[in-house]
């Protein structure tokens, strides 16, 4: 008995150094990263930037010269490894072949995350946020040997807004955004207040948005980017009149009127097309019937589906980033 007892005793000891050494080495072994883990590489040394920003990258493997360069802007709450991926932005990247740059807010910044685009120290030229991600483009399009007549910004909400900003601050880096529930280029401003701005929207004549666009680099004369606006008719976190008013700014800026050229559905959900004065077409818009805030997913392994359903991102059967992806000739 005495003599089991004893080996048991030393087996156990055993067996506790064993586990004891295990953890110690487990302390010493790489944590695998979440932005590793969806396909991101963050990108450090990108330039001044002002906005103390993160910048992540995916570049699919054997990526040729001369691609296209996507610019994916998350939503409140979110980040990059989240939002790139499951806005389906990565897996198309792979399928079609372009990079994707996925900047990520600090709550340094803002508490929820959320891109400033209501603050004119991050909203305006050559300033705080936006400043960082235009030398994320320039990052971008160095290290890839990226096209810079096909760069194109896209975001959910506050990375929506972000995206406004950036076709109005840096027109001439931009061939066309991509605004998913979010708000026009100065609604804060011109609203008085960003939370008038997405619950009621502001007050504006098409002539009086476009001047805002236009004063946001004094000078410049086009070309302009084209916009694409995706949003949900039962959104109360960014109200659905901001798409309309969306439709306003970038029309009257593009010298266009407000009467659509094409008005028919697509995947089910209204969708409208607007020319400009060259037949092109310089505005586009999707409402999605019934859908609250959020990205437009549709998961699965069809041609058309991509992304993830989750947190702010909606599966409706359309997946928005395949949309904005075909309008802009990446696939």
């Amino acid at each position: 008995m005495t003599s089991t007892r004893a080996a048991r005793s030393k087996k156990s000891l055993f067996l506790l150094a064993l586990a004891t050494v295990a953890a110690l080495f487990s302390l010493l072994l790489p944590v695998p990263r979440a932005d590793a883990a969806a396909g991101l590489e963050e990108v450090t040394g990108f330039g001044s930037n002002p906005g103390a920003l993160k910048m992540y990258r995916h570049v699919p493997e054997g990526l040729p010269a001369g691609r296209p360069v996507v610019v994916v802007l998350h939503g409140c709450t979110q980040n990059a490894a989240g939002y790139g991926p499951g806005s389906g932005w990565t897996e198309l990247a792979d399928r079609w072949g372009f990079s994707v740059v996925v900047p990520e807010q600090q709550t340094a910044n803002n508490a929820n995350r959320c891109f400033n685009w209501f603050e004119a120290g991050d909203s305006s030229r050559g300033q705080g946020e936006a400043a960082s991600l235009a030398q994320m483009v320039d990052r971008q399009l160095a290290d890839a040997s990226g096209d810079p007549a096909r760069v194109h910004v896209t975001g959910l909400s506050a990375g929506g807004a972000m995206t406004s900003v950036m076709m109005a601050a840096y027109p001439e880096k931009f061939t066309a955004g991509g605004v998913v529930a979010g708000l026009p280029y100065g609604c804060a401003q011109a609203a008085g207040s960003p939370y008038v701005c997405m619950y009621v929207g502001a007050t504006q004549t098409p002539r009086q948005w476009g001047d805002r666009v236009r004063a946001a680099h004094p000078g410049y004369a086009g070309p302009w980017p084209r916009l694409t606006v995706l949003h949900g008719s039962a959104d109360t976190t960014v109200k659905p009149v901001n798409m309309g008013d969306l439709v306003e700014q970038w029309t009257d800026v593009h010298g266009a009127d407000q009467a659509a050229d094409v008005s028919d559905t697509v995947g089910g959900y209204p969708h409208q097309v607007f020319r400009g004065p060259d037949g092109g077409a310089v505005v586009e818009t999707y409402s999605l019937t019934g859908m609250g805030h959020g990205q437009p997913v549709d998961p699965g392994s069809g041609a058309e589906q991509c992304g993830t359903a989750g947190a702010y991102l909606l599966d409706v059967d359309l997946c928005a980033a395949y949309r904005l992806g075909k309008a802009w000739g990446l696939g």
